[in-house]
Protein backbone atom coordinates (compact mmCIF):
# COMPACT_ATOMS: atom_id res chain seq x y z
CA UNK A 1 0.00 0.00 0.00
CA UNK A 2 1.36 3.45 -0.94
CA UNK A 3 1.89 6.30 1.45
CA UNK A 4 -0.99 8.11 -0.24
CA UNK A 5 -3.36 5.24 0.45
CA UNK A 6 -2.16 5.00 4.06
CA UNK A 7 -2.79 8.72 4.50
CA UNK A 8 -6.36 8.23 3.33
CA UNK A 9 -6.98 5.04 5.30
CA UNK A 10 -5.90 6.55 8.60
CA UNK A 11 -8.12 9.65 8.24
CA UNK A 12 -10.37 8.63 11.17
CA UNK A 13 -7.32 8.17 13.40
CA UNK A 14 -6.17 11.61 12.30
CA UNK A 15 -9.59 12.97 13.31
CA UNK A 16 -9.07 11.42 16.75
CA UNK A 17 -5.77 13.30 17.11
CA UNK A 18 -7.42 16.53 15.96
CA UNK A 19 -10.24 16.08 18.47
CA UNK A 20 -7.72 15.39 21.23
CA UNK A 21 -5.94 18.62 20.28
CA UNK A 22 -9.27 20.46 20.38
CA UNK A 23 -10.15 19.06 23.81
CA UNK A 24 -7.12 20.70 25.40
CA UNK A 25 -8.50 24.12 24.35
CA UNK A 26 -12.17 23.58 25.17
CA UNK A 27 -11.29 22.07 28.54
CA UNK A 28 -9.00 24.94 29.47
CA UNK A 29 -11.65 27.51 28.55
CA UNK A 30 -13.94 26.35 31.37
CA UNK A 31 -11.74 24.66 33.94
CA UNK A 32 -10.13 27.94 35.00
CA UNK A 33 -13.47 29.45 36.06
CA UNK A 34 -13.84 26.82 38.80
CA UNK A 35 -10.45 27.75 40.25
CA UNK A 36 -11.01 31.52 40.46
CA UNK A 37 -11.81 31.55 44.23
CA UNK A 38 -8.75 29.39 44.95
CA UNK A 39 -6.48 31.56 42.81
CA UNK A 40 -7.79 34.68 44.53
CA UNK A 41 -6.82 33.23 47.90
CA UNK A 42 -3.52 31.53 47.08
CA UNK A 43 -2.11 34.22 44.77
CA UNK A 44 -3.65 37.14 46.65
CA UNK A 45 -5.22 38.34 43.39
CA UNK A 46 -7.51 41.34 43.17
CA UNK A 47 -10.66 41.47 41.02
CA UNK A 48 -8.89 43.02 38.03
CA UNK A 49 -6.14 40.39 38.11
CA UNK A 50 -8.69 37.59 38.29
CA UNK A 51 -10.46 38.99 35.26
CA UNK A 52 -7.23 39.22 33.27
CA UNK A 53 -6.26 35.64 34.11
CA UNK A 54 -9.20 34.73 31.86
CA UNK A 55 -9.10 37.66 29.46
CA UNK A 56 -5.36 37.62 28.67
CA UNK A 57 -5.82 34.22 27.05
CA UNK A 58 -8.96 35.26 25.18
CA UNK A 59 -7.44 38.51 23.91
CA UNK A 60 -4.26 36.91 22.54
CA UNK A 61 -6.11 33.87 21.20
CA UNK A 62 -8.70 35.87 19.27
CA UNK A 63 -6.23 38.48 18.07
CA UNK A 64 -3.81 35.98 16.53
CA UNK A 65 -6.28 33.53 14.93
CA UNK A 66 -6.26 34.97 11.41
CA UNK A 67 -2.49 35.35 11.33
CA UNK A 68 -1.93 31.86 12.78
CA UNK A 69 -4.28 30.29 10.24
CA UNK A 70 -2.54 32.06 7.39
CA UNK A 71 0.89 30.95 8.61
CA UNK A 72 -0.37 27.37 8.81
CA UNK A 73 -1.45 27.54 5.17
CA UNK A 74 1.94 28.90 4.19
CA UNK A 75 4.38 26.79 6.20
CA UNK A 76 2.39 23.64 6.94
CA UNK A 77 -0.67 22.93 9.06
CA UNK A 78 0.73 19.93 10.92
CA UNK A 79 3.74 21.96 11.97
CA UNK A 80 1.49 24.80 13.14
CA UNK A 81 -0.61 22.37 15.17
CA UNK A 82 2.37 20.71 16.82
CA UNK A 83 4.05 24.04 17.54
CA UNK A 84 0.81 25.28 19.05
CA UNK A 85 0.49 22.19 21.24
CA UNK A 86 4.09 22.59 22.42
CA UNK A 87 3.57 26.27 23.28
CA UNK A 88 0.30 25.47 25.01
CA UNK A 89 1.96 22.75 27.09
CA UNK A 90 4.87 25.05 27.96
CA UNK A 91 2.44 27.79 28.99
CA UNK A 92 0.48 25.29 31.07
CA UNK A 93 3.62 24.15 32.88
CA UNK A 94 4.62 27.75 33.54
CA UNK A 95 1.11 28.56 34.78
CA UNK A 96 1.24 25.68 37.25
CA UNK A 97 4.42 26.95 38.96
CA UNK A 98 3.93 30.73 39.05
CA UNK A 99 3.91 32.49 42.40
CA UNK A 100 2.11 35.76 41.59
CA UNK A 101 -1.10 36.77 39.85
CA UNK A 102 0.75 38.91 37.28
CA UNK A 103 2.96 35.97 36.36
CA UNK A 104 -0.13 33.84 35.75
CA UNK A 105 -1.61 36.52 33.50
CA UNK A 106 1.59 36.43 31.41
CA UNK A 107 1.65 32.64 31.16
CA UNK A 108 -2.04 32.60 30.21
CA UNK A 109 -1.20 34.96 27.35
CA UNK A 110 1.48 32.47 26.24
CA UNK A 111 -1.16 29.74 26.25
CA UNK A 112 -3.27 32.00 24.04
CA UNK A 113 -0.51 31.98 21.41
CA UNK A 114 -0.55 28.19 21.44
CA UNK A 115 -4.33 28.07 21.25
CA UNK A 116 -4.35 30.40 18.23
CA UNK A 117 -2.09 27.96 16.38
CA UNK A 118 -4.02 24.86 17.46
CA UNK A 119 -7.63 25.83 16.76
CA UNK A 120 -7.52 26.69 13.02
CA UNK A 121 -5.04 23.89 12.35
CA UNK A 122 -7.43 21.20 13.57
CA UNK A 123 -10.24 22.21 11.22
CA UNK A 124 -8.00 22.96 8.23
CA UNK A 125 -6.24 19.58 8.51
CA UNK A 126 -9.62 17.87 8.79
CA UNK A 127 -10.81 19.64 5.65
CA UNK A 128 -7.71 18.57 3.74
CA UNK A 129 -7.92 14.93 4.88
CA UNK A 130 -11.60 14.11 4.34
CA UNK A 131 -13.31 14.04 0.94
CA UNK A 132 -16.44 16.14 0.50
CA UNK A 133 -18.90 13.27 1.00
CA UNK A 134 -17.41 12.46 4.44
CA UNK A 135 -16.44 15.94 5.55
CA UNK A 136 -19.83 16.87 7.01
CA UNK A 137 -19.78 13.88 9.32
CA UNK A 138 -16.18 14.53 10.37
CA UNK A 139 -16.91 18.20 11.07
CA UNK A 140 -19.95 17.10 13.06
CA UNK A 141 -17.72 14.99 15.30
CA UNK A 142 -15.26 17.90 15.56
CA UNK A 143 -18.08 20.26 16.53
CA UNK A 144 -19.46 17.76 19.04
CA UNK A 145 -16.08 17.40 20.73
CA UNK A 146 -15.87 21.18 21.04
CA UNK A 147 -18.83 20.97 23.44
CA UNK A 148 -16.99 18.69 25.88
CA UNK A 149 -15.48 21.55 27.82
CA UNK A 150 -18.90 22.93 28.75
CA UNK A 151 -19.43 20.16 31.28
CA UNK A 152 -16.03 18.50 31.61
CA UNK A 153 -14.28 21.71 32.70
CA UNK A 154 -16.27 22.21 35.92
CA UNK A 155 -16.18 18.47 36.65
CA UNK A 156 -12.44 18.10 36.11
CA UNK A 157 -11.67 21.39 37.83
CA UNK A 158 -13.74 20.55 40.85
CA UNK A 159 -12.17 17.10 41.17
CA UNK A 160 -8.60 18.35 40.78
CA UNK A 161 -9.05 21.20 43.26
CA UNK A 162 -10.58 18.79 45.76
CA UNK A 163 -7.59 16.41 45.62
CA UNK A 164 -4.58 18.41 44.42
CA UNK A 165 -3.16 21.93 44.47
CA UNK A 166 -4.48 24.61 42.10
CA UNK A 167 -1.69 24.15 39.54
CA UNK A 168 -3.11 20.73 38.66
CA UNK A 169 -5.77 22.42 36.50
CA UNK A 170 -2.94 23.47 34.16
CA UNK A 171 -0.79 20.34 34.47
CA UNK A 172 -3.67 18.24 33.12
CA UNK A 173 -3.10 19.89 29.71
CA UNK A 174 0.45 18.57 29.38
CA UNK A 175 -0.19 14.81 28.89
CA UNK A 176 -3.05 15.56 26.48
CA UNK A 177 -0.81 17.81 24.39
CA UNK A 178 2.06 15.31 24.54
CA UNK A 179 -0.10 12.44 23.28
CA UNK A 180 -1.48 14.61 20.46
CA UNK A 181 2.03 15.70 19.41
CA UNK A 182 3.43 12.14 19.34
CA UNK A 183 0.35 10.70 17.60
CA UNK A 184 0.53 13.47 15.01
CA UNK A 185 4.13 12.58 14.19
CA UNK A 186 3.17 9.03 13.25
CA UNK A 187 -0.31 9.54 11.83
CA UNK A 188 -0.75 12.97 10.37
CA UNK A 189 0.22 14.07 6.85
CA UNK A 190 1.31 17.63 6.24
CA UNK A 191 -0.54 20.01 3.94
CA UNK A 192 -0.01 23.59 2.89
CA UNK A 193 -0.70 26.06 0.13
CA UNK A 194 1.73 25.16 -2.70
CA UNK A 195 1.80 28.73 -4.02
CA UNK A 196 1.36 30.99 -0.97
CA UNK A 197 3.00 34.09 -2.43
CA UNK A 198 4.87 36.57 -0.30
CA UNK A 199 4.13 37.22 3.35
CA UNK A 200 1.62 39.96 4.13
CA UNK A 201 3.06 41.64 7.26
CA UNK A 202 0.91 44.76 6.81
CA UNK A 203 -2.27 42.70 6.64
CA UNK A 204 -1.19 40.60 9.61
CA UNK A 205 -0.40 43.68 11.67
CA UNK A 206 -3.71 45.36 10.83
CA UNK A 207 -5.73 42.23 11.62
CA UNK A 208 -3.95 41.66 14.95
CA UNK A 209 -4.32 45.30 16.02
CA UNK A 210 -7.95 45.47 14.90
CA UNK A 211 -8.98 42.23 16.61
CA UNK A 212 -7.06 43.11 19.77
CA UNK A 213 -8.86 46.46 19.97
CA UNK A 214 -12.26 44.88 19.27
CA UNK A 215 -11.94 42.05 21.76
CA UNK A 216 -10.45 44.33 24.42
CA UNK A 217 -13.39 46.73 24.10
CA UNK A 218 -15.90 43.87 24.27
CA UNK A 219 -14.25 42.39 27.36
CA UNK A 220 -13.92 45.67 29.25
CA UNK A 221 -17.22 47.32 28.27
CA UNK A 222 -19.44 45.58 30.85
CA UNK A 223 -17.13 46.70 33.67
CA UNK A 224 -16.17 50.20 32.48
CA UNK A 225 -19.42 51.03 30.70
CA UNK A 226 -20.26 50.96 27.00
CA UNK A 227 -19.99 54.78 26.79
CA UNK A 228 -16.68 55.02 28.64
CA UNK A 229 -14.25 57.14 26.53
CA UNK A 230 -11.62 54.40 26.47
CA UNK A 231 -14.14 51.79 25.36
CA UNK A 232 -15.58 54.05 22.67
CA UNK A 233 -12.06 54.83 21.46
CA UNK A 234 -11.15 51.15 21.28
CA UNK A 235 -14.31 50.28 19.34
CA UNK A 236 -13.60 53.15 16.93
CA UNK A 237 -9.98 52.06 16.54
CA UNK A 238 -11.10 48.50 15.87
CA UNK A 239 -13.55 49.66 13.21
CA UNK A 240 -10.94 51.82 11.47
CA UNK A 241 -8.22 49.17 11.62
CA UNK A 242 -10.45 46.37 10.32
CA UNK A 243 -11.82 48.53 7.50
CA UNK A 244 -8.25 49.48 6.51
CA UNK A 245 -7.35 45.79 6.74
CA UNK A 246 -10.18 44.90 4.33
CA UNK A 247 -9.14 47.66 1.89
CA UNK A 248 -5.50 46.59 2.06
CA UNK A 249 -6.39 42.96 1.40
CA UNK A 250 -8.46 43.88 -1.67
CA UNK A 251 -5.51 45.77 -3.15
CA UNK A 252 -2.69 43.47 -2.11
CA UNK A 253 -1.22 41.08 -4.67
CA UNK A 254 -0.61 38.56 -1.88
CA UNK A 255 -3.43 39.03 0.66
CA UNK A 256 -3.42 37.13 3.92
CA UNK A 257 -7.23 36.87 3.69
CA UNK A 258 -8.93 36.98 0.31
CA UNK A 259 -11.93 39.16 1.20
CA UNK A 260 -13.71 38.06 -1.97
CA UNK A 261 -14.55 34.91 0.00
CA UNK A 262 -17.28 37.00 1.61
CA UNK A 263 -19.04 37.32 -1.74
CA UNK A 264 -19.95 33.64 -1.43
CA UNK A 265 -23.25 33.36 0.50
CA UNK A 266 -22.26 29.94 1.85
CA UNK A 267 -19.25 31.53 3.51
CA UNK A 268 -20.85 34.77 4.68
CA UNK A 269 -24.28 33.53 5.78
CA UNK A 270 -22.74 30.58 7.61
CA UNK A 271 -20.20 32.86 9.31
CA UNK A 272 -23.05 35.11 10.47
CA UNK A 273 -24.91 32.08 11.80
CA UNK A 274 -21.85 30.87 13.72
CA UNK A 275 -21.33 34.33 15.22
CA UNK A 276 -24.92 34.63 16.37
CA UNK A 277 -25.25 31.10 17.73
CA UNK A 278 -22.06 31.53 19.76
CA UNK A 279 -23.37 34.87 20.97
CA UNK A 280 -26.35 32.96 22.36
CA UNK A 281 -24.32 29.93 23.54
CA UNK A 282 -21.67 31.81 25.53
CA UNK A 283 -24.21 34.22 26.95
CA UNK A 284 -26.54 31.39 27.92
CA UNK A 285 -23.88 29.31 29.66
CA UNK A 286 -22.70 32.48 31.44
CA UNK A 287 -26.22 32.89 32.84
CA UNK A 288 -26.91 29.24 33.51
CA UNK A 289 -23.75 28.44 35.47
CA UNK A 290 -24.48 31.36 37.79
CA UNK A 291 -28.12 30.32 38.10
CA UNK A 292 -27.13 26.82 39.16
CA UNK A 293 -24.55 27.93 41.70
CA UNK A 294 -25.94 31.19 43.09
CA UNK A 295 -29.69 30.66 42.86
CA UNK A 296 -30.11 26.89 43.16
CA UNK A 297 -27.04 26.52 45.40
CA UNK A 298 -25.17 23.89 43.36
CA UNK A 299 -21.45 23.27 43.88
CA UNK A 300 -19.03 23.56 40.97
CA UNK A 301 -18.94 19.79 40.51
CA UNK A 302 -22.72 19.49 40.71
CA UNK A 303 -22.99 22.28 38.14
CA UNK A 304 -20.73 20.29 35.83
CA UNK A 305 -22.99 17.27 36.18
CA UNK A 306 -26.04 19.48 35.62
CA UNK A 307 -24.55 20.71 32.34
CA UNK A 308 -23.69 17.20 31.10
CA UNK A 309 -27.01 16.71 29.26
CA UNK A 310 -26.40 19.91 27.32
CA UNK A 311 -22.95 18.73 26.23
CA UNK A 312 -24.14 15.18 25.49
CA UNK A 313 -27.02 16.34 23.30
CA UNK A 314 -24.63 18.58 21.36
CA UNK A 315 -22.13 15.73 21.00
CA UNK A 316 -24.84 13.41 19.63
CA UNK A 317 -26.72 15.88 17.45
CA UNK A 318 -23.75 17.58 15.78
CA UNK A 319 -22.26 14.41 14.20
CA UNK A 320 -25.68 13.20 13.00
CA UNK A 321 -26.66 16.58 11.54
CA UNK A 322 -24.81 15.77 8.31
CA UNK A 323 -27.30 13.00 7.54
CA UNK A 324 -30.19 15.40 8.09
CA UNK A 325 -28.49 17.93 5.82
CA UNK A 326 -28.14 15.27 3.11
CA UNK A 327 -31.90 14.88 3.09
CA UNK A 328 -33.22 18.38 3.74
CA UNK A 329 -30.38 20.74 2.81
CA UNK A 330 -28.22 23.12 4.81
CA UNK A 331 -30.64 26.08 4.66
CA UNK A 332 -33.56 24.25 6.29
CA UNK A 333 -31.45 22.46 8.90
CA UNK A 334 -29.53 25.56 10.05
CA UNK A 335 -32.63 27.78 10.02
CA UNK A 336 -34.52 25.13 12.03
CA UNK A 337 -31.65 24.78 14.48
CA UNK A 338 -31.46 28.51 15.10
CA UNK A 339 -35.25 28.67 15.42
CA UNK A 340 -35.06 26.00 18.13
CA UNK A 341 -32.37 28.02 19.89
CA UNK A 342 -34.68 31.05 19.71
CA UNK A 343 -37.54 29.03 21.21
CA UNK A 344 -35.31 27.56 23.91
CA UNK A 345 -34.07 30.98 24.94
CA UNK A 346 -37.63 32.29 25.16
CA UNK A 347 -38.51 29.32 27.35
CA UNK A 348 -35.84 30.41 29.85
CA UNK A 349 -38.18 33.21 30.91
CA UNK A 350 -40.23 30.53 32.66
CA UNK A 351 -37.45 29.73 35.14
CA UNK A 352 -37.97 30.95 38.71
CA UNK A 353 -36.03 31.02 41.97
CA UNK A 354 -37.87 27.88 43.07
CA UNK A 355 -37.52 25.96 39.77
CA UNK A 356 -36.32 22.37 39.92
CA UNK A 357 -33.61 20.79 37.80
CA UNK A 358 -36.33 19.14 35.70
CA UNK A 359 -37.64 22.62 34.88
CA UNK A 360 -34.19 23.50 33.57
CA UNK A 361 -33.18 20.35 31.75
CA UNK A 362 -35.95 20.18 29.16
CA UNK A 363 -35.47 23.83 28.27
CA UNK A 364 -31.73 23.22 28.07
CA UNK A 365 -32.33 20.25 25.76
CA UNK A 366 -34.24 22.40 23.24
CA UNK A 367 -31.30 24.81 23.00
CA UNK A 368 -28.70 22.04 22.79
CA UNK A 369 -30.59 20.24 20.03
CA UNK A 370 -30.92 23.47 18.05
CA UNK A 371 -27.23 24.25 18.42
CA UNK A 372 -26.32 20.73 17.40
CA UNK A 373 -28.26 21.22 14.16
CA UNK A 374 -26.56 24.58 13.55
CA UNK A 375 -22.85 24.27 14.36
CA UNK A 376 -21.65 21.46 12.10
CA UNK A 377 -23.59 22.38 8.92
CA UNK A 378 -22.59 26.04 9.26
CA UNK A 379 -18.94 25.09 9.76
CA UNK A 380 -19.06 22.71 6.80
CA UNK A 381 -20.55 25.47 4.64
CA UNK A 382 -17.68 27.78 5.52
CA UNK A 383 -14.97 25.21 4.87
CA UNK A 384 -16.70 23.73 1.84
CA UNK A 385 -16.90 27.11 0.12
CA UNK A 386 -13.12 27.70 0.12
CA UNK A 387 -10.19 26.32 -1.86
CA UNK A 388 -8.40 23.69 0.22
CA UNK A 389 -5.21 25.74 -0.15
CA UNK A 390 -6.84 28.42 2.03
CA UNK A 391 -8.31 26.05 4.62
CA UNK A 392 -6.15 27.47 7.41
CA UNK A 393 -7.26 31.07 7.04
CA UNK A 394 -10.83 29.91 6.37
CA UNK A 395 -10.77 27.91 9.59
CA UNK A 396 -9.37 30.96 11.36
CA UNK A 397 -12.30 33.06 10.14
CA UNK A 398 -14.65 30.40 11.49
CA UNK A 399 -12.83 30.40 14.83
CA UNK A 400 -12.68 34.20 14.99
CA UNK A 401 -16.44 34.48 14.49
CA UNK A 402 -16.89 32.02 17.35
CA UNK A 403 -14.64 33.98 19.68
CA UNK A 404 -15.99 37.42 18.80
CA UNK A 405 -19.58 36.20 18.89
CA UNK A 406 -19.02 34.46 22.22
CA UNK A 407 -17.26 37.44 23.78
CA UNK A 408 -20.04 39.73 22.60
CA UNK A 409 -22.63 37.33 24.00
CA UNK A 410 -21.07 37.34 27.46
CA UNK A 411 -20.58 41.11 27.38
CA UNK A 412 -24.00 42.15 26.08
CA UNK A 413 -26.09 39.49 27.80
CA UNK A 414 -24.07 39.98 30.96
CA UNK A 415 -24.70 43.73 30.76
CA UNK A 416 -28.44 43.14 30.33
CA UNK A 417 -28.40 40.91 33.38
CA UNK A 418 -26.34 43.36 35.46
CA UNK A 419 -28.44 46.37 34.52
CA UNK A 420 -31.68 44.69 35.53
CA UNK A 421 -30.19 43.11 38.65
CA UNK A 422 -28.53 46.31 39.90
CA UNK A 423 -31.58 48.53 39.58
CA UNK A 424 -33.99 46.02 41.11
CA UNK A 425 -31.82 44.99 44.06
CA UNK A 426 -31.17 48.63 44.98
CA UNK A 427 -34.91 49.36 44.83
CA UNK A 428 -35.66 46.32 46.99
CA UNK A 429 -33.07 47.05 49.71
CA UNK A 430 -32.68 50.83 49.90
CA UNK A 431 -34.07 52.21 53.16
CA UNK A 432 -34.32 48.77 54.69
CA UNK A 433 -30.64 47.88 55.11
CA UNK A 434 -27.40 49.81 55.75
CA UNK A 435 -25.71 51.41 52.69
CA UNK A 436 -22.77 49.01 52.89
CA UNK A 437 -25.15 46.04 52.56
CA UNK A 438 -26.94 47.68 49.62
CA UNK A 439 -23.61 48.41 47.92
CA UNK A 440 -22.39 44.82 48.41
CA UNK A 441 -25.66 43.45 47.08
CA UNK A 442 -25.59 45.76 44.06
CA UNK A 443 -22.09 44.62 43.08
CA UNK A 444 -23.23 41.05 42.33
CA UNK A 445 -25.52 38.33 43.53
CA UNK A 446 -22.48 36.68 45.13
CA UNK A 447 -21.82 39.86 47.07
CA UNK A 448 -25.45 39.93 48.16
CA UNK A 449 -25.33 36.36 49.44
CA UNK A 450 -22.07 37.03 51.30
CA UNK A 451 -23.56 40.17 52.89
CA UNK A 452 -26.71 38.27 53.82
CA UNK A 453 -24.68 35.58 55.54
CA UNK A 454 -23.18 38.17 57.91
CA UNK A 455 -26.65 39.30 59.01
CA UNK A 456 -27.92 35.93 60.18
CA UNK A 457 -31.68 35.46 59.95
CA UNK A 458 -32.08 39.16 59.16
CA UNK A 459 -30.15 38.59 55.97
CA UNK A 460 -32.53 36.03 54.48
CA UNK A 461 -34.66 38.73 52.76
CA UNK A 462 -31.47 40.15 51.22
CA UNK A 463 -30.57 36.79 49.68
CA UNK A 464 -34.14 36.24 48.53
CA UNK A 465 -34.32 39.68 46.91
CA UNK A 466 -30.96 39.12 45.20
CA UNK A 467 -32.05 35.77 43.77
CA UNK A 468 -35.32 37.24 42.53
CA UNK A 469 -33.50 40.16 40.89
CA UNK A 470 -30.97 37.79 39.32
CA UNK A 471 -33.70 35.59 37.84
CA UNK A 472 -35.35 38.69 36.41
CA UNK A 473 -32.02 39.64 34.86
CA UNK A 474 -31.66 36.11 33.51
CA UNK A 475 -35.01 36.54 31.77
CA UNK A 476 -33.78 39.82 30.25
CA UNK A 477 -30.54 38.19 29.07
CA UNK A 478 -32.41 35.22 27.59
CA UNK A 479 -34.58 37.59 25.56
CA UNK A 480 -31.44 39.23 24.15
CA UNK A 481 -30.05 35.79 23.27
CA UNK A 482 -33.33 34.84 21.59
CA UNK A 483 -33.16 37.95 19.39
CA UNK A 484 -29.63 37.00 18.36
CA UNK A 485 -30.71 33.48 17.42
CA UNK A 486 -33.78 34.77 15.56
CA UNK A 487 -31.61 37.08 13.46
CA UNK A 488 -29.38 34.10 12.68
CA UNK A 489 -32.36 31.98 11.65
CA UNK A 490 -33.57 34.77 9.37
CA UNK A 491 -30.16 35.16 7.73
CA UNK A 492 -29.95 31.40 7.15
CA UNK A 493 -33.46 31.23 5.68
CA UNK A 494 -32.85 34.16 3.34
CA UNK A 495 -29.24 33.75 2.24
CA UNK A 496 -27.73 30.35 3.06
CA UNK A 497 -27.88 28.03 0.03
CA UNK A 498 -29.54 24.69 0.53
CA UNK A 499 -26.79 22.79 -1.29
CA UNK A 500 -23.20 23.38 -2.25
CA UNK A 501 -22.78 24.25 -5.92
CA UNK A 502 -21.49 21.30 -7.88
CA UNK A 503 -18.53 23.38 -9.08
CA UNK A 504 -17.33 23.94 -5.48
CA UNK A 505 -17.60 20.22 -4.69
CA UNK A 506 -15.69 19.23 -7.82
CA UNK A 507 -13.02 21.84 -7.15
CA UNK A 508 -12.37 20.58 -3.63
CA UNK A 509 -12.46 16.93 -4.74
CA UNK A 510 -9.89 17.76 -7.39
CA UNK A 511 -7.66 19.52 -4.87
CA UNK A 512 -7.91 16.65 -2.40
CA UNK A 513 -7.08 14.06 -5.03
CA UNK A 514 -4.08 16.08 -6.17
CA UNK A 515 -2.93 16.43 -2.55
CA UNK A 516 -2.77 12.69 -2.02
CA UNK A 517 -1.31 12.07 -5.46
CA UNK A 518 -4.21 10.16 -6.97
CA UNK A 519 -5.78 10.21 -10.43
CA UNK A 520 -6.71 12.98 -12.83
CA UNK A 521 -9.88 14.81 -13.79
CA UNK A 522 -11.99 13.87 -16.76
CA UNK A 523 -13.04 17.07 -18.44
CA UNK A 524 -16.64 16.02 -18.76
CA UNK A 525 -17.36 14.04 -15.63
CA UNK A 526 -15.11 15.35 -12.89
CA UNK A 527 -14.25 11.77 -11.81
CA UNK A 528 -10.84 10.15 -11.98
CA UNK A 529 -10.10 6.77 -13.39
CA UNK A 530 -11.23 4.11 -10.97
CA UNK A 531 -13.59 6.44 -9.12
CA UNK A 532 -17.22 5.70 -8.51
CA UNK A 533 -19.97 8.19 -9.34
CA UNK A 534 -20.56 8.89 -5.64
CA UNK A 535 -17.15 10.50 -5.38
CA UNK A 536 -15.31 7.57 -3.75
CA UNK A 537 -12.77 5.28 -5.36
CA UNK A 538 -13.42 1.59 -5.10
CA UNK A 539 -9.89 1.06 -3.78
CA UNK A 540 -9.27 4.19 -1.72
CA UNK A 541 -9.66 7.93 -1.58
CA UNK A 542 -11.69 10.12 -3.92
CA UNK A 543 -9.56 10.82 -6.93
CA UNK A 544 -10.14 13.87 -9.07
CA UNK A 545 -7.04 15.39 -10.51
CA UNK A 546 -6.66 19.12 -10.30
CA UNK A 547 -8.70 22.15 -9.34
CA UNK A 548 -11.60 23.00 -11.61
CA UNK A 549 -10.19 26.49 -12.18
CA UNK A 550 -7.00 25.04 -13.58
CA UNK A 551 -4.76 26.15 -10.71
CA UNK A 552 -2.44 23.81 -8.93
CA UNK A 553 -3.90 22.04 -5.95
CA UNK A 554 -2.35 22.25 -2.49
CA UNK A 555 0.73 20.19 -1.89
CA UNK A 556 0.71 17.44 0.72
CA UNK A 557 3.43 15.27 2.12
CA UNK A 558 1.65 12.00 2.94
CA UNK A 559 4.56 10.61 4.93
CA UNK A 560 4.22 11.45 8.63
CA UNK A 561 7.26 13.04 10.14
CA UNK A 562 8.21 15.45 12.85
Amino acid sequence: MSNADRAYDRRWWILLVLCLSLVVITLDNTILNVAIPTLQRDLNANTSQLQWMVDAYTLVFAGLLLTAGSLGDRFGRRGALQLGLAIFALGSLASAVVTTADQLIATRALMGIGGALIMPSTLSILTNVFPAHERGRAIGIWAGVSAIGIALGPLAGGFLLSHFYWGSIFLVNIPIAAVAIVAGIFLMPNSKDPHPGKLDPVGAGLSIAGLFALVYAIIEAPQDGWTDPTIVTMFAAAAVLLVVFAIWETRSTHPMLDVTFFKNPRFTAASAGITLVFFALFGYTFLLTQYFQLVLGYSAIKTGFALLPFALILMITAPTSSRIVDRFGTKLVVATGLSLVTLGMLLQTGLQVSSSYLDVIWRMAVIAFGMGLTLAPSTESIMGSLPLAKAGVGSAVNDTTRQVGGALGVAIIGSALSSYYGSHIVHALTGKYPPNVVAAAKSSIGGAIDAASTLGNAGKPVAAAAKAAFVGGLHRGALVASISALIGATVAALYLPARAPRAEIEEQEAELAAEIGAGHVHSEGGHADGQQADGQRADGPPADGQRADGQSAPAIDPTPSA
